[in-house]
Formats: C-alpha cells, sequence, structure tokens
C-alpha cells in the first residue's frame, strides 16, 4: 500500500512537471521584454555561426557542407537541383518539440516564447526563411495550422492565417515558394472521425471551409502543389461505420475541391498522400494501388496524383520503390516525401533518409519518370527527440540531401553502365517477337495461342539472375 502511494506521488509530480514545461512561457535569452510574446522582432540571426551551407565535396569532414549534393552540377541531363527540388517541411522542422506519448517536449528553440500567437507565428516563419537561405533550398512546405494558430471561430482563425501568409509572401522573394501547402484537418477534436468521412454534416463542411481557405493561400504564396493527407479518413471499427457512404462522400470532397481550384485560377497539382494506418485503424488511401483505383472508380484520374512518403510504404507492407513504380507505371507519380522508418518499429517514425541503397532505388524511379516537376523532395521528417542543438537541423537535412544525391549519383552509374537494365531487358525478349508483339498488341486470343504452345512443346524457362541482379546494384553503392 504504501509502495502504491508513492508511485502515485511520483506520478503526480511527473503530470505537474510536464505542464510547466509544456505550457510555462520562456523568452529567448536575448529578452525582448516582458511582452516577448506580443512582438515577432528579433534581435540578430536565428541561426548564429552557422554559415550558408556549400558543396565541399566527398574528402570534406565539415558537417555543414555538402558531400554529394552540388546543386548545379549537371547528372543524365539535368542539374541536380532541377533532379531534386528539395523542400524544408516547416512542422517538423519549427513546430517539432520531441515530445512522445512517454515525454514532455525536449526542444526549446531560442526564438520560442512559449506562446502560440500570431506574433510568435510570424517571429517562426522568419526562422524557416533564414534557415532555407542558409540550407540553399528554394521550397517549403506547410499545413495551415502549423504557420498560424487556430482562432475560436473559422473567421478568426482565416484571419490568423492571413497575417501570417502576408509575412510569409514578402520573406519569400521571387526565388523562393511553397513545394506544397495542405490543411490541418487530424489535429483538432473536431475531426476525431475525419473531416471529409465524419459522420457529422456539421464537420464536414468545416472542413471544406477550411480546405477553401487553405488552397487559396496555397495559391496567393505561389504553391506548386496542394496535399492532401486523410489521417482520419478513415475507420477505427467497420460496425458503426458506414465504409460505402463515407467513401462517397470523401469522392464529393474531392470534386468540390477540384472545382474551386479551377473556379480561382490555381494551376497547381492536387495530390493524394497515401497511409495505411495511424492515427486511425484503416485509412482509406492505404497504399498507391487503393488510391489509384479510388481516382478511376470516382472519375478523378486526370486530377490528382500522388504524394508518396516512403514511411508510409512500410507501414502498408511495401518498399518505398514499390509505391513509387506503382505510381510512375499509373502516370501518378507527383511528388516524394522523403524520410524512412525503423524496421524494428511498427510505427510512422519519420526519419531522415540516410540508406545509400534506399535512396538509390528511390532517384531510380525518379529517373525512369524524367523528374517530378512540378513535384520534388519534401523532407517530411524530423530530428530524433534526443537531438536539441539548433545546428542538429543542418545536419539533419545535409545527411539527407547528401543521401538523395548519392543515390543520383548511383543511378548514373547504372545507366552509364548499363549491365542491369541489358539483365532485365534480356529476361523478356522472347516477347521482342512477331507472337510477343501481337500479344501486347492485345490481337493474340486463346486459340492462337494454344496453337503456339502446340506448336513450341514444353518451353525452356531461363534463369531469373537475381543475385547477379543484386550485385550489379551494389556495385555502384
Amino acid at each position: 500500500m504504501r509502495a502504491g502511494r508513492i508511485l502515485l506521488l511520483l506520478l503526480c509530480l511527473n503530470v505537474i512537471t510536464f505542464g510547466v514545461i509544456a505550457d510555462s512561457p520562456t523568452c529567448p535569452a536575448s529578452d525582448l521584454g516582458s511582452g516577448c510574446g506580443d512582438s515577432d522582432e528579433w534581435e540578430g540571426e536565428f541561426f548564429p555561426g552557422i554559415p550558408k551551407i556549400k558543396y565541399e565535396g566527398p574528402s570534406t569532414k565539415n558537417p555543414l557542407a555538402f558531400k554529394w549534393y552540388n546543386a548545379d552540377e549537371e547528372i543524365l541531363g539535368k542539374k541536380m537541383k532541377d533532379w531534386m527540388r528539395f523542400s524544408v517541411a516547416f512542422w517538423h522542422t519549427f513546430r517539432g518539440t520531441g515530445g512522445d506519448p512517454f515525454g514532455a517536449p525536449t526542444k526549446n528553440w531560442p526564438w520560442e516564447d512559449g506562446t502560440n500567437s500570431v506574433a510568435m507565428a510570424k517571429r517562426r516563419m522568419r526562422a524557416n526563411f533564414e534557415f532555407i537561405n542558409k540550407l540553399g533550398v528554394d521550397r517549403w512546405c506547410f499545413h495551415d495550422r502549423d504557420i498560424a494558430p487556430d482562432g475560436k471561430t473559422l473567421e478568426e482563425s482565416n484571419k490568423n492565417l492571413d497575417e501570417v501568409v502576408a509575412l510569409a509572401k514578402d520573406l519569400q522573394g521571387t526565388k523562393i515558394r511553397p513545394l506544397w501547402g495542405t490543411a490541418q484537418l487530424f489535429l483538432h477534436p473536431r475531426y476525431m472521425h475525419g473531416g471529409a468521412t465524419s459522420p457529422e454534416i456539421g464537420v464536414y463542411a468545416y472542413a471544406a471551409a477550411q480546405v477553401k481557405k487553405a488552397i487559396e493561400v496555397t495559391h496567393y504564396l505561389g504553391g506548386e502543389n496542394y496535399v492532401f493527407w486523410g489521417g482520419r479518413e478513415g475507420y477505427q471499427s467497420l460496425l458503426n461505420t458506414d465504409m460505402g457512404r463515407e467513401l462517397d462522400h470523401l469522392a464529393r470532397f474531392l470534386e468540390a475541391a477540384v472545382a474551386y481550384k479551377k473556379k480561382i485560377g490555381y494551376n497547381g497539382t492536387l495530390l493524394i498522400e497515401p497511409k495505411p494506418q495511424e492515427p486511425t485503424k484503416h485509412q482509406y488511401d492505404w497504399d498507391a494501388a487503393t488510391s489509384a483505383n479510388f481516382l478511376r472508380k470516382y472519375g478523378l484520374i486526370g486530377e490528382f496524383k500522388l504524394n508518396i512518403e516512403c514511411n508510409h510504404a512500410t507501414l502498408s507492407g511495401h518498399s518505398c520503390y514499390h509505391e513509387l513504380e506503382t505510381a510512375r507505371l499509373n502516370g501518378l507519380l507527383g511528388n516524394v516525401d522523403a524520410n524512412t522508418g525503423d524496421p524494428q518499429t511498427g510505427w510512422d517514425t519519420d526519419q531522415f533518409l540516410t540508406d545509400i541503397a534506399e535512396a538509390t532505388l528511390v532517384m531510380q524511379s525518379v529517373v525512369k519518370n524524367g523528374g517530378i516537376a512540378p513535384g520534388g523532395f519534401n523532407f517530411d521528417a524530423k530530428l530524433r527527440r534526443e537531438s536539441t542543438d539548433v545546428e542538429d537541423l543542418f545536419i539533419a537535412h545535409i545527411s539527407g540531401m547528401d543521401t538523395l544525391a548519392r543515390g543520383l549519383r548511383n543511378v548514373a552509374k547504372l545507366v552509364e553502365d548499363g549491365s542491369l537494365p541489358d539483365l532485365v531487358r534480356k529476361r523478356y525478349k522472347s516477347f521482342d517477337t512477331e507472337v510477343g508483339a501481337l500479344i501486347e498488341a492485345g490481337k493474340a486470343d486463346f486459340e492462337y495461342l494454344e496453337k503456339k504452345a502446340i506448336e513450341w512443346g514444353e518451353p525452356t524457362v531461363p534463369s531469373a539472375k537475381q543475385e547477379l541482379a543484386e550485385m550489379l546494384f551494389q556495385s555502384v553503392l
């Protein structure tokens, strides 16, 4: 009994401590005065001591320099920056706290004052653009409620967003723009059953209004794409769910988005981001194939492409390469959220991609696709909870950019050598014949093929040479 009371006391103290850490305003060291949450001003740089990141080559020991990513170097007919079109994710980079279900936030960036005010949002936006400029990229991504605080009413939320977006427009200048924008339809309690698939019509209407505004501001900022990620568009149990009706409602919602996009003259690409589960048990856009089938069923196949996230691919039981190829072969590859998961965990860990082999496979799909513009590579990835230095933000992005750049260089080696593509071509050489041409043209019926089977007799089946294929692939890493 005494041990139980002690444990209860410790738990209470932990809750109190968490509340203090999470809620107490913490003004920066260069104190702007007692009303630090009332101003977006900031003295000096947000990232002092960190220079503009430059390419120094593979031999450099400088962690704040690129080893493999040389933006203007031409590879396979394009500059590296045009293959990559890198983007910084605002939510992970500037709203990530390091908190998890078992622990309080661990990150307290110097510019944060502990408030969720409009002034603080504007200060973060200034930090965002200093980071982008020092990193040397010209794209960023955002959720509406990440960049501006939710208000007590929809009108107040829109007013907050307009104020922050006006600053972002000014800070962007002529060279920087969003790779994509989106609406956050998963955090607020109103969206606990989903937005477009909620059984409550008031929530459906509110979600539509929020997406309408998010499309408008993405258009205003020159965003090249707009993403739909249905984190809560799914179900926890089929016992209380009319799945057919929810899917129909989702389709009507997306149709309305297409119509509004065209009405306001927004020419950006609409993207659906597949994910199988988390936070729901089952998400309706489970994977690339499921999403493609949904788009075909509802006549939306020409209006949307897919934003493939590598960690979501593995959650659905596929490799990132598989999902990229599925999207590409369906003419739907629109963007890549560049991250990875931990093979020892079963959830969306959103880690920076550092696996050279996986990066090479990812870039192989992108090269086969001829690039992914107007999409790109968005780093939907976050620092580990234990990484708490400001420079870690740069190191993580540099590592991710170098990894994909190295993957591109490896693909160029594979193309130049030609052995792996030749091995694949030879596997299918029997179809490079008159009969094969008839089959592929849809002109060989079963009667004709039966005659050929009798004429040819028992076929000789050659080796797949999988081990050789793996050897050739590994040789460029």
